[in-house]
């Protein structure tokens, strides 16, 4: 009986001690739940989850080349990126859609440097308030974070991007891709003593995957006549509905159209040359012709295979021809030697029937 009660008593002791959790460790252990739920929150946004990034190029494509562009939002062609100027209830234009996600953190850029090329890595990152300060933007602090009103923002001045764009061949797909790589806002802002002088100056580089995600919840007009033709922002850049005036090149010495033809008649010849390379390098990849001037890799090794396909053919044309005239003289020689013995057979019978 007694130790039927002593079993009982450890029984009923281990379950009190199991069940009976400290306080400081439910606490704690809220708390560490509560962190790892912002922890995720914060590390994973919702448009990166429902539109993914586009894939990225592979790193050893055979031909690349990379151009820096400038759209101009005053034209028709990029007038989509520019409207609305203010922000409504539902629309947003490209640099307020930018200028929002940076200030809620969900969108790093990176500095504008001397060198104009974009730099994406931990010391270029740029802090929101620098830029406002920078720029003499308007805004108030409210506890942790930075309050911007919409008419502060100085989306009307921002009258054209910068864009790197890549154009490149992958080999293991055998397609042909242009894509953005970055984009930069550039800042049009008039002079206080003179409305005539206008300074231009590149406000930040953002990189475009960190950016796309983003750009399909952004609604942009692509006619004037039909008003309910319109397309996501992503689509617009994926589809290259715009029309950009290059301004540089990567070229082993880093610089610019205006650094290398001083003259502007020059350099609207080398645009308009540069532009001809890339139409023609897209147009006879899989064809013949290709212009001298087209320095490629992947256009010699196209090239190359052309050869030897066209002497395959040539050897293997040549082969059956002589093959063919092998056979045709062999059924003359087959034809003549089976006449003349069938001649020698029918002498031998006859002989043999005279001598019966």
């Amino acid at each position: 009986m007694m130790k039927r009660t002593l079993v009982l008593t450890i029984g009923v002791l281990l379950t009190i001690s199991l069940m009976a959790q400290p306080s400081r460790t439910r606490v704690q252990r809220n708390n560490n739940r509560t962190s790892n739920t912002s922890k995720a929150n914060t590390g994973t946004d919702r448009a990166s989850l429902m539109f993914p990034t586009s894939v990225k190029a592979a790193e050893d494509v055979v031909w690349r080349r990379d151009l820096y562009k400038t759209l101009d939002l005053t034209k028709d062609r990029n007038a989509a990126l520019y409207y609305p100027v203010t922000p409504t209830d539902n629309r947003m234009n490209l640099f307020c859609t930018i200028f929002r996600l940076v200030n809620t953190g969900k969108l790093p850029v990176y500095e504008y440097k001397m060198d104009a090329i974009e730099h994406f890595d931990k010391a270029s990152r740029m802090h929101f308030k620098d830029m406002l300060d920078r720029y003499d933007i308007p805004y108030e602090i409210d506890g942790n974070s930075i309050k911007v009103e919409d008419v502060d923002i100085p989306s009307s001045e921002v009258l054209s991007y910068n864009i790197k764009e890549s154009s490149y061949y992958d080999q293991y797909t055998a397609t042909y891709h242009s894509k953005v790589v970055a984009i930069c806002p550039v800042l049009h802002r008039a002079d206080d003593w003179s409305m005539d002088d206008v300074r231009t100056s590149p406000l930040f580089w953002v990189k475009y995957e960190d950016l796309e995600p983003f750009l399909n919840n952004v609604v942009v007009m692509t006619s004037d006549i039909n008003n309910a033709s319109t397309m996501s922002a992503a689509d617009f850049f994926a589809s290259n509905q715009y029309k950009g005036e290059i301004y540089m090149t990567t070229n082993m010495q880093n610089k610019s159209l205006q650094q290398i033809y001083t003259n502007d008649s020059d350099m609207v010849k080398a645009q308009k040359n540069i532009e001809k390379q890339m139409v023609d390098f897209e147009k006879h990849i899989w064809a013949t012709p290709v212009p001298a001037d087209t320095d490629t890799v992947a256009v010699d090794s196209v090239k190359a295979d052309k050869k030897v396909r066209s002497a395959a053919r040539s050897r293997s044309s040549r082969r059956s021809s002589s093959s063919s005239s092998n056979v045709k003289s062999s059924k003359r020689s087959k034809s003549s030697s089976s006449s003349g013995g069938s001649s020698g057979a029918r002498v031998s019978v006859r002989r043999q029937r005279h001598f019966y």
